[in-house]
């Protein structure tokens, strides 16, 4: 029989890895405050607990995808919490984005009830999620990743042991970072092309097979083209991953010039638009302050593989 696993939080990413992981043939107890997604995953053929507690409980190890470290605290370590249920020697296994010193601190509470954990943050959007083809960036023991790594691919194409705890949070908020960047570049290199009287479509397609093409521009700029801008991913995340970039530059003694004007960009987007605006939209403030919309026929509203 595969190990069981508790699934805390089933929102645009975890939904999708935790479907993974049915499909796969783990037995999987989900928990989430939204009673559809709950529904949606056990339709699938996972069990439902009422806390955090219970389906660590009946599993033995857990996995979390919460959108703030606030959210990750207070089910690891609040009432009815992941560790009033995980046995000493359980795992928890937390796939949020955190800061480096807020995965350590969580660690510890974990390590102090003899709990180990893994923490696995992705990378690569929810439309890779949904079909098992995201990346997983892992940091912990080696041995607890070899563990519970048939679980781990089962959720993700490729993954990549980093170090210890806390290393895993550094480069994932470094791939977060890279991608904003490009996102606001992708929009303004789209701009220059209508404004210059091109093709939009032809433009993508020319900028994708250039040297100036990102994995960001092969696939947000397809929302922008259409209009939807749905990258299932909010201004509100956008920022608080910036943020944890720009903590790390702080504390190392790096300057981030590209990333803080970004930042600066992200908050004008939310002000603009609101915090659980699309982060694609950051395009739409340019689209707004030229006057004019970056359209194209022929680009999908969501991401599909």
């Amino acid at each position: 029989m595969s190990e069981s696993y508790a699934f805390i939080g089933l929102g645009h990413l975890g939904g999708n890895l935790a479907a993974s992981l049915i499909r796969h043939g783990f037995a999987v107890t989900v928990v989430d405050r939204d009673p559809t997604a709950v529904e949606r995953l056990v339709a699938l053929g996972a069990t439902s607990a009422n806390t955090p507690a219970e389906a660590a409980a009946r599993t033995g190890n857990a996995i979390s995808c919460l959108p703030s470290p606030k959210v990750s605290e207070a089910v690891l370590a609040g009432p009815g919490g992941l560790l009033e249920g995980l046995p000493k020697g359980g795992t928890w296994i937390e796939m949020s984005t955190n800061g480096r010193d807020e995965i350590l601190r969580l660690a510890a509470l974990a390590s102090a009830k003899g709990i180990e954990t893994l923490e696995c943050p992705v990378t690569g959007g929810v439309h890779l999620a949904a079909v098992g083809k995201i990346t997983a960036l892992v940091g912990g023991d080696a041995a607890l990743y070899e563990r519970h790594r048939k679980a781990i691919e089962a959720m993700c194409a490729k993954s990549f042991l980093m170090g210890p705890v806390g290393s895993a949070a550094v480069i994932k908020v470094i791939t977060n970072m890279l991608a904003f960047i490009h996102l606001v570049a992708a929009g303004e290199a789209l701009m220059l092309a209508k404004q210059g009287g091109l093709d939009l479509a032809q433009s993508y397609h020319a900028i994708v097979a250039s040297s100036g093409n990102s994995f960001v521009h092969e696939t947000e700029s397809q929302l922008v083209l259409n209009g939807s801008y749905d990258i299932g991913f909010t201004m509100d995340l956008a920022l608080k991953d910036l943020g944890f970039a720009l903590a790390i530059a702080e504390k190392s003694g790096v300057p981030l010039e590209l990333a803080s004007r970004v930042n600066a960009m992200f908050e004008q987007g939310k002000a603009a638009y609101g915090g659980g605006a699309w982060s694609t939209q950051i395009v739409k403030l340019l689209e707004d302050a030229v006057g004019t919309e970056l359209r194209a026929p022929g680009f999908p509203a969501r991401l599909e593989i």
